[in-house]
């Protein structure tokens, strides 16, 4: 790519240009900042520790889905697999014996038998919502925002989602205001950085603002989404001159706090699953047994 570029007298940023998939336009915007100020290598080590720091953020994130998710998923197959081949051999032998079946048996037995018939239409249903849903992100900016309202609304990941975004936007501005990209440039390159649609159309309407003259944390604090702390460590950024630096302060106050809060849903969560697992999985076992302590009991 390299030389190609040399030999066309393009500039390293032009030629990054032409690989927009593997070179976004933070990263683009970076180079060219670097170029023209003549760090380059002071701004791609940046651009690397920027990046470290972002990742580090996003495998959090992934961490404090993935493990509830999955879990769910499992005892969801358990149950299907329960309903499927477990409960109707169990029905026959009641049968048989003619028990008089217990309410909570007579649940699980109506289920098996559903599941028996239409558990294609089950698994249509899961599997078409999760399409459906991935599809409609995609396709609807409305669908998309309600999206992100609703996943910033919840109780623990809510909160986890805020710091996050906050956490991208204060580094990812400190980064590029640093490597002498202009405010609102580097305004319109943060935007999508934050991970949130929600952050990112506040971070644009604050570039709007930049843009006809206003300060910073003026626009941050109209926004409504930026708390306290974050707007006066920018103002005071601002004043002194040393915006980039107290945005680095910013943004290592609430990646820590990222890396606590996933800790804590961490520990919070495994009881919780644990309990329904076990209410789930294990009320259903215990429902197939009722009848047989009935029969040992009139035994």
């Amino acid at each position: 790519m390299s030389s190609r570029a040399s030999r066309g007298g393009a500039s390293l940023h032009e030629a990054l240009g032409k690989y927009p998939v593997q070179f976004d336009e933070l990263y683009r915007n970076l180079v060219r900042a670097g170029e023209s100020a003549g760090v380059l290598d002071t701004v791609l080590d940046t651009v690397a520790t920027y990046k470290e720091r972002m990742e580090g953020i996003k495998s959090k994130i992934k961490k404090a889905l993935f493990y509830p998710v999955m879990v769910m998923a499992v005892a969801l197959l358990v149950s299907m697999i329960l309903l499927l081949f477990v409960v109707p051999v169990f029905e026959q032998t009641f049968k048989d014996a003619g028990a008089e079946l217990p309410a909570p048996t007579q649940i699980v037995i109506s289920a098996s038998q559903f599941m028996q018939h239409y558990w294609w239409v089950v698994i249509g249903i899961i599997v078409g919502s999760i399409v459906a849903m991935v599809m409609a992100k995609k396709r609807s900016v409305k669908f998309a925002h309600f999206l992100d309202r609703v996943m910033l609304k919840l109780p623990v990941m809510g909160n986890i989602m805020r710091q996050s975004a906050i956490a991208r936007f204060a580094r990812t501005l400190g980064v590029t205001f640093r490597a002498g990209v202009p405010l609102v440039e580097a305004l319109d390159a943060v935007a999508g950085a934050t991970g949130s649609i929600v952050y990112g159309d506040a971070v644009r309407r604050m570039r709007d603002d930049i843009a006809v003259g206003h300060q910073l944390q003026l626009s941050m604090r109209q926004t409504g989404l930026f708390p306290n702390m974050v707007v006066q460590m920018t103002a005071i950024g601002e004043e002194s001159g040393a915006l980039d630096n107290m945005l680095f302060k910013v943004a290592e106050f609430y990646e820590e706090e990222v890396n606590t809060a996933v800790d804590t849903l961490s520990t919070l969560l495994e009881p919780i699953i644990m309990v329904i697992l076990g209410v789930l999985v294990g009320g259903m076992v215990v429902s197939l047994y009722l009848p047989i302590f009935k029969l040992a009991g009139t035994v």
